[in-house]
């Protein structure tokens, strides 16, 4: 005997369509760090095919009030158009019925920018309106709109590192969606970036070496969000304080033990932590990417679109069927 069950397919251009806003992916993943300790959240699984490409496997069950499990594969693979790609698995956790299959990049991209944001409002020190970036690709696109949604009602200017035309299709892509509250600055040198930066955010997914290697241009109050963890391991060493998204995430970093005060992420939402206590501090960042908030948001999506594709998945039902 078989069971039919219809199983969504969301394609990207469903939830470009569904009308999500910035101010909403903030809200979706402070939602999801304040709910981390009530899900069950495995450390993801990081396989590598060849050179620093990799297939990653992110697992998470949300709390049962949810009723979510899910799962996203995600890989990077040089000499791919884009480079990185994701695909998310949606589950009831009541029945074990596959509801959705969902694509992955709006959500890696939207909920990595909105992290990045998130965590500049919660430890960057007083009166900081200019953030500087570097590496200004889809995530630095995704972390400007959401930082721009989050002081809607202030004036922001981006510092950006120039690369190739990176600068001024950034500056164009950010001037088209009519964000009145922005104005801009391109800096030349990596250096120079790094030392007017009270908030810096890099978005580079590859770096052979340290970005800046020069500890004395990073100055007091820092905050230093390296999105893909890449190039700054030298503030490890004398950050006053780093906070990440996941332990098991950084407890194999070289200097993982020399970290001077850590702390989860959520442990701030949360008020466990204080966060930030002086503006002299520098603080770093490691927010490398949750299971969690990739299912959160394919569930929020999930009830949101009705306009979209399905499949029958045909399941067998009876006990023995060899």
């Amino acid at each position: 005997m078989n069971h039919h069950n219809t199983v969504s397919i969301i394609q990207h251009d469903h939830i470009a369509q569904a009308g999500i806003t910035a101010a909403e992916c903030m809200t979706w993943v402070e939602e999801s760090f304040k709910i981390k300790y009530e899900s069950q959240l495995p450390p993801k699984i990081s396989l590598h095919p060849q050179g620093d490409d990799f297939f990653n496997t992110m697992p998470a069950l949300l709390p049962p009030r949810y009723g979510r499990f899910g799962v996203k594969v995600v890989h990077r693979i040089d000499g791919q158009v884009p480079s990185l790609g994701a695909d998310i698995l949606l589950y009831d956790s009541a029945t074990g019925r596959l509801l959705a299959v969902v694509d992955g990049d709006w959500i890696t991209t939207m909920r990595t920018g909105a992290v990045a944001a998130l965590a500049t409002r919660l430890l960057q020190r007083t009166g900081v309106h200019t953030y500087s970036m570097m590496g200004l690709g889809n995530t630095a696109r995704a972390t400007a709109l959401c930082l721009l949604a989050d002081h809607a009602d202030e004036p922001v200017t981006l510092r950006l590192l120039r690369y190739k035309d990176q600068a001024q299709s950034f500056i164009e892509r950010l001037s088209s969606v009519g964000t009145r509250n922005v104005q801009f600055e391109v800096v030349d040198e990596i250096n120079d970036l790094v030392a007017g930066a009270d908030v810096l955010i890099s978005c580079i997914t590859l770096a052979k070496g340290l970005i800046c290697d020069h500890d004395e241009l990073f100055r007091p109050g820092m905050l230093l969000l390296p999105v893909h963890t890449r190039g700054f391991q030298n503030c490890d060493l004398f950050f006053d304080k780093v906070f990440a998204d996941d332990t098991g995430h950084v407890s194999g970093f070289k200097y993982f033990t020399r970290f001077k005060r850590y702390d989860e992420l959520s442990r701030v939402l949360l008020g466990e932590n204080p966060g930030r206590e002086s503006d002299h501090e520098r603080i770093l960042g490691y927010n490398i990417g949750l299971g969690l908030h990739d299912v959160l948001f394919a569930s929020k999506i999930y009830d949101r679109v009705k306009d979209c594709e399905h499949f029958v998945q045909r399941k067998e039902t009876a006990k023995f069927w060899i």
